[in-house]
């Protein structure tokens, strides 16, 4: 399935938060938070959620996350 996204990905605008959220199922935590970078470097509006939602809540406890929430501006 992951492989049919990324692939989606390549062809197709895909919602970035669609192959964040398959990494974060699958457990690539590393994966997840490399995209979140890209999204982060991209100034994606998706990232303002990132307090709240709780599709990230597996990422908290993670030292990359609060380092996100704070350049986000979000901590």
């Amino acid at each position: 399935m992951l492989n049919e996204l990324q692939q989606l990905a390549r062809r197709h605008e895909l919602d970035p938060e669609t192959l964040i959220s398959a990494y974060i199922g699958l457990g690539d935590k590393e994966e997840a938070f490399a995209l979140l970078e890209k999204e982060f470097d991209a100034h994606s509006t998706g990232l303002t959620s990132l307090k709240v939602n709780p599709l990230y809540d597996s990422l908290r406890s993670d030292p990359r996350f609060a380092d996100l929430l704070r350049r986000v501006r979000l901590s």
